[in-house]
């Protein structure tokens, strides 16, 4: 992969229907946008919460669209709808628990109702794949945490070079020996 895309996927029955905005959405490629130096393309999908259409959405991105990022939000609680983490499960060969651990532990810092989020991420052949609640400032936060450690993850899985803008973030990649 030579162009970096990073697919963003909003998973709401109701803003995929139109009836409210999607700012979650706008959240994370405004964050995008902060953070990278690297030139890169989004990707966007906007879709109800099916656990079906989340999957088969995540594979386009990964395996048709070339993203070799993919963050989604919404579906992450206890909620019946809430499907977000299994659809990820399901598509991904390779679970990275620590993402879903640390976002929960930087969440606690804000609100006690963090136990009640599963955000996940995964790796699906040169992708890696993150979920991030739904309300745009834990979006932030979250990704304020993990982001990081994302461009050595995505060098490791053998994805395209990305690089930060390292006055807003500074990703860490360990010295060459």
């Amino acid at each position: 992969m030579s162009e970096i895309k990073i697919g963003v996927i909003t998973a709401s029955d109701r803003a995929s229907k139109g009836i409210y905005e999607d700012i979650s959405g706008v959240a994370i490629q405004d964050t995008m946008k902060d953070y990278l130096k690297s030139e890169f393309e989004i990707v966007y999908r906007c879709i109800p919460d099916e656990q079906d259409v989340l999957e088969a959405t995540m594979k386009e991105l990964c395996d048709e669209a070339g993203c070799c990022l993919v963050v989604t939000t919404g579906g992450t609680g206890p909620a019946l709808r809430d499907v977000t983490p299994e659809a990820t499960e399901n598509v991904c060969e390779k679970m990275m628990p620590g993402f879903g651990e640390l976002m929960r532990q930087v969440s606690l810092q804000y609100v006690p109702t963090a136990i009640l989020s599963r955000q996940t991420a995964g790796i699906r052949g040169n992708s890696l794949i993150i979920n991030l609640p739904g309300k745009p400032k834990s979006i932030r936060e979250c990704l304020d945490a993990v982001f990081p450690a994302v461009p050595y993850c995505i060098d490791l899985i053998e994805g395209p070079f990305i690089e930060t803008n390292e006055d807003v973030l500074k990703a860490f990649r360990p010295k060459l020996k």
